[in-house]
């Protein structure tokens, strides 16, 4: 309706608002940056995304934080008040697993990683490495010639989110990468997390690090690749032309939108800005072009107003 405009929705009237709502069924999201901002709820976006579902949007989490389970999001989700369910949970530590599992893996995964991703491993039967802490002894001379230890039957590198990313890590990684056949997954390349105050580096940061020793591209299981959505698209439980994608990060969640078919909106309450879009529709390069939102709101919250009247036929 408003492709690749970035319309403040606030700008619109609201018969046109009521009109863009009417023109998707179905709103998949993203978490960090438009519900919550590390764990503490953003202000408005649970009853937001409640009344979607009450006006009878079907609803969807999609994230790439692949510290977690589907369990756990879901459990955070409810938590915070939002009227969701497991099956509405998109999370790419699953999303490894099923990769993983449809491909019929049957070796060992190297996790550079968390809980989340052992769990989801488990949960399907396969088998994979301990994650924590893997520190630097002595000098490199040392480490290599008596503290370095290369597992066998290793099948597949998985990096997502590790606190205790390290260059023993990165070693073992980019050793076992050294054969063809070992798979190289990245459960996402997002670069950082949205914080108030620090810059927070996101599995994007030890993805590249191990990609450049490695000198291998891999298989990102997250957004923006289409595969994290391909379920519902292709089982038609979605339909691409009728389905919003909201999103703080426009290189992830936007993109995935623009590759998908998905309507987008932009919230303010994460990593992009107005100032990045304008920077965007500036650009002489095409792939810039493609970040461009539909439609924008400073938050999430900001909707529910134009939700509440459209439920109640103009009372509210």
């Amino acid at each position: 309706m408003y492709k690749q405009t970035c319309t403040n929705l606030l700008n619109l009237s609201k018969d046109e608002v009521k009109a863009w709502l009417d023109s998707f069924d179905s709103v998949i999201t993203d978490c960090d940056g438009v519900l919550w901002v590390y764990g503490e709820p953003i202000a408005g976006s649970a009853d937001a995304m409640n009344n979607l579902k009450t006006i009878g949007k079907s609803i969807y989490f999609c994230t790439n934080n692949s510290t977690k389970t589907r369990a756990e999001l879901l459990k955070k989700g409810v938590d915070m008040g939002y009227h969701i369910t497991e099956n509405g949970i998109i999370s790419t530590a699953h999303a490894t697993a099923a990769y993983l599992k449809a491909h019929n893996f049957s070796k060992k995964v190297y996790v550079i990683g968390s809980e989340g991703i052992t769990k989801e491993l488990d949960a399907v039967g396969i088998a994979h490495t301990t994650i924590g802490p893997d520190q630097m002894h002595g000098s490199l001379g040392e480490f290599m010639s008596k503290h370095l230890v290369l597992e066998k039957d290793i099948g597949a590198v998985v990096v997502g989110f590790d606190e205790h990313f390290s260059f023993p890590k990165m070693t073992k990684a980019a050793s076992y990468l050294s054969d063809p056949n070992c798979l190289f997954i990245a459960t996402n390349t997002d670069e950082r997390f949205p914080m108030p105050t620090l810059v927070v580096p996101g599995s994007g940061s030890f993805v590249r690090a191990i990609q450049t020793c490695a000198e291998r591209e891999p298989i990102v299981i997250g957004k923006p690749n289409p595969a994290i959505c391909a379920p519902l698209i292709n089982q038609k439980i979605i339909d691409p032309s009728r389905t919003l994608m909201v999103g703080d990060r426009a290189n992830t969640d936007v993109l995935l939108g623009y590759n998908c078919g998905f309507q987008t909106l932009l919230v303010g309450t994460g990593i992009h800005q107005l100032s990045d879009v304008a920077e965007w529709k500036q650009s002489k390069n095409p792939e810039d072009k493609k970040l461009i939102p539909d439609v924008y709101l400073p938050r999430l919250g900001d909707l529910l107003p134009f939700i509440v009247d459209k439920a109640t036929g103009g009372s509210y």
